[in-house]
């Protein structure tokens, strides 16, 4: 049995594309995909106020962005780790790339957990051929897919 604790809140009044229980389950998925077997992620669907506060105060920037995570473990500890998802600019970006909305924030909950795991990527234009993307749209596809528990 593993000790993975995954729990993902909703911000009040936010009615996000993809529901609390598939996001916990993406996370589970990268989670054990990734051969964690105790750990601890939390996720937080927010709006863009709270995203852009918590942009602005951790990372300098004055905008509405996707995602935020926060890596919590120290060296030799199971992950521990904060993910806060942007509902609304998810919603955004799905359709400005023509994507689908739910398939966007179950995107961005792998991306967060992959962060939180010790995953980064270069800014700019390499950062969708790094290791972590090919990564994150690999276990997306799998998690879709229906594959390990999905």
């Amino acid at each position: 049995m593993d000790e993975i604790d995954v729990e993902v809140s909703v911000g009040e009044g936010l009615v996000p594309a993809a529901d609390a229980e598939r996001i916990e389950a993406a996370v589970r998925h990268v989670l054990r995909a990734e051969g964690v077997a105790e750990g601890e992620v939390s996720v937080a669907l927010v709006g863009d106020d709270e995203i852009t506060a918590l942009n602005r105060e951790w990372l300098d920037h004055d905008w509405a962005t996707d995602v935020i995570s926060f890596n919590l473990n120290g060296p030799g500890e199971p992950p521990l780790g904060d993910v806060y998802l942007g509902v609304e600019q998810a919603a955004r970006q799905a359709a400005e790339l023509g994507a689908d909305p739910g398939e966007e924030l179950l995107r961005l909950a792998v991306h967060g957990t992959l962060h939180v795991l010790g995953y980064e990527h270069p800014e700019g234009s390499d950062r969708a051929d790094s290791e972590m993307f090919r990564r994150q749209e690999a276990l997306l596809r799998e998690f879709l897919s229906g594959g390990a528990g999905a």
